[in-house]
Order: structure tokens, then sequence, then C-alpha cells
């Protein structure tokens, strides 16, 4: 276990809504028995074309055909940091990834998140600390969500932490432990209705709130939902193709209602889940903070009971770069970073593959 207490990491992380590659240049401080961050430097890259139809195809591949790109993604997150480092003058001790996730089914016992880690350690020369995910699934977890860790060590002067990203998750502490779980599909269906119109996004939005509740759809997602609740599963592209794509895609009802009905189920989705844990003060990150439409729903829904807190952009934008920058700390440092109380594991555990050490 290493006595350092002080360390310089840069972040990377791939969500679900393929906006792009998160990079976070990120300096921690262990001090007094608490950590501190700082982000020194952080963007998004775009991803070219190219890459984002490979992504978006990556499950529907065969072995051989995958490995190739688990290895060729890694190279190009590799040559990311690589230039990253070089343009912020930004020299980190090692480089944490999360990956790309293109399967994950921890009822079966797997979890893929493609980028190979020593393929980002080879193309970068740096040292790399990737799949962060597997131990807990063998260990019977859920393998997510796993940025509560984070929310619990950096974050914990909110009674919930909420990540509005391709899915929607949160927690908090209860009794003294940290509970965590996904709650409803976000960017993942936004985005998606969004592309019928050839726009990446809906933004701030506008075009959900053009439209008008098809009260059938609304009931159809929340009955859904109803349906997950109880389980509370890591919610992943398996589950949304399962049970929700037909319903938002269906045709026959105007674009903009359907996007203003799935906002609306959102807001329901994440209202109802905070006013069941009691929570008051809320963190509210990711793509989805930007949302003015959703969070203007989710303000009216929860009247006064709940403050939603927006905090800077960039922690808005970047929070899950920094948290798994920081469970990449944990990791080196033999610590846990991962929580049972939160995915149901057999046991706590330290997660995550070094490369280039």
């Amino acid at each position: 276990m290493e006595n350092t207490q002080q360390y310089k990491v840069i972040g990377l992380m791939s969500g679900t809504s393929l906006d792009g590659l998160d990079l976070a240049a990120c300096e921690f401080r262990h001090s007094e028995g608490k950590w501190q961050f700082r982000l020194r430097h952080a963007e998004t890259l775009e991803y070219p074309a190219s890459w984002r139809k490979k992504l978006m195809g990556a499950h529907q591949l065969d072995a051989a055909s995958l490995m190739e790109m688990d290895a060729g993604f890694g190279i190009y997150l590799g040559e990311a940091v690589r230039s990253f480092s070089i343009r912020r003058k930004f020299k980190p001790d090692f480089v944490a990834s999360h990956g790309h996730t293109v399967f994950h089914q921890p009822s079966k016992g797997f979890t893929t998140q493609i980028g190979n880690g020593q393929a980002i350690h080879a193309t970068s020369g740096m040292p790399v600390i990737s799949d962060f995910r597997t131990l807990d699934v063998l260990l019977g977890g859920q393998g997510a969500p796993l940025v509560p860790m984070g929310d619990k060590m950096l974050f914990s002067d909110y009674d919930v932490c909420l990540n509005l990203g391709g899915i929607a998750n949160l927690s908090m502490d209860i009794k003294g432990k940290r509970v965590a779980f996904d709650v409803c599909f976000v960017n993942m269906a936004l985005n998606l209705l969004a592309g019928e119109l050839r726009k990446k996004f809906d933004n701030k939005g506008n075009i959900a709130a053009s439209g008008e509740i098809h009260k059938p759809l609304l009931r159809t997602l929340r009955s859904k939902y109803d349906k997950l609740r109880g389980k509370r599963p890591s919610l992943g592209r398996e589950i949304f193709e399962r049970d929700f794509l037909s319903a938002i895609t269906n045709s026959s009802i105007a674009l903009n209602d359907r996007m203003r009905t799935v906002t609306e189920s959102i807001a329901l989705e994440i209202t109802d889940v905070v006013r069941e844990l009691k929570g008051s003060s809320v963190l509210c990150t990711g793509g989805g903070a930007f949302n003015s439409f959703l969070i203007s729903r989710m303000l009216e829904l929860g009247g006064d009971d709940v403050s939603w807190v927006i905090p800077d952009d960039d922690i808005v934008k970047f929070k899950e770069a920094i948290v798994f920058a920081f469970l990449g700390v944990l990791r080196r440092r033999g610590e846990v970073n991962c929580l049972r109380s939160v995915t149901g594991a057999s046991r706590d555990c330290s997660g995550g593959v070094l490369a280039g050490f």
C-alpha cells in the first residue's frame, strides 16, 4: 500500500450517450483523513463519425472483431491522452480509464468495457489503470454504479449525488452505508430521439418543451420502470433495447410529443426516488443537467421539499471522469473503491487492472 498523499491523474470517461471522450486532469491530496481534489484541465473530445459508428455497433460484432476494436480503441485513447497531456502541460502519475461499455450482463457474470489498458499504456507511454468493473461482477455484484465511492469521499456535502448521463443514477448515505442505483434512462433515450432530426441532442430540452405529454406512452414508460424498481438493476443497453426502445420510437406519436413524454417520465422517476429516500439537497451533474426543460420539470415536481444544486459547468460535465481518476488513486493505494452496499457483491473490493507500473 502506498503512503503517497498527493497524486496527479488523468481520468478518461466514455459514456453510454456517446457524447465523446471526457478527459480530466486532476490533482488529489489526502490530508487529515480527508480527500480534496482540484480539476486542473478538462475537455471533451468529440468522437469522429467513424468511431461513433463503430462504438454504436460494437455489440453486434463477432468475438475476433470485438477484440480488434478493443485494441484499436485503446490505441485511440492512448493517442488522445498523450496529446491532451502535451497540450495541457500536465504530466500525470498515471491514467485511469473507464473504457466504453459494450456488454453489461452481471447476471451472466460478465461486463465488457473496451479500450484495452495495455494498448493505452503502449501508445501513451503512461501507466494505466482500467477495467474497474469486472472484479465486482465476479464477486456477485452488479459492477455498477461505481461513482458512489467518489460521491462519498469527494462530494459529501450533499444528501444525494445525481448523475444525469446516458442513464440517471444516484447515491447517498443511509444509516452510515452508501447506497446507490440506476434510476432511469436519460440521454440514451433523449439523444436517440433527437437523432431522428439529425441532431446529437435536444439543446436545453427545447424540442421536448414544444411537445405535449402523450398519456398512454407515459403510462407505458412508468409501468416498465415500476417492474424494474423493486429489483434496482444496473441499467444498460440490453434493458433499454428490450423494454423501452419500441415504445419511444413509435412513429405514430409525434416526435416532440415523444420527447416531452420521455422527459416527463425521467423527471417523475427521479423525483419519486428522491422523495422516497427523503433527500433534500441533490447535486446534479452529467449532460442532462444542461437540459433546462428537464431541470424545470424536476424543480416543479420536487416543490419546496427538494433543492436541486447544479455546480460549476466543469463539475457538471466532468464529474464522472474526476471520480474514475479518484477510483484509480484508491486502486493504486490498494484501498476499497467499490462498495458491496452499492453493487450487491459478496465483499468490498479494489477493482482495476494495472498496466505499465
